[in-house]
């Protein structure tokens, strides 16, 4: 019988050490937005600019053979 006194307030510790760490995340803005992060994915990238782009085609290759 005693061990079962010491597995309850062993997980009611627990459980109210996650309850307090719940409320402190909540207290802080944690859990704020909720919907941004859901659709995120579904964007476009920023296309790259046009200078990073000619940047890019005006230097050789590294891993080209050499002739």
């Amino acid at each position: 019988m005693g061990i079962i006194t010491l597995l309850i307030t062993i997980s009611v510790t627990i459980a109210i050490i996650f309850l307090a760490v719940f409320y402190w995340n909540m207290k802080n803005g944690q859990y704020d937005d909720t919907y941004t992060p859901s659709v995120r994915m579904l964007f476009d990238d920023k296309p790259a600019s046009a200078s990073a782009e000619k940047d890019a085609a005006a230097k050789p290759d590294k891993n080209q053979a050499r002739a």
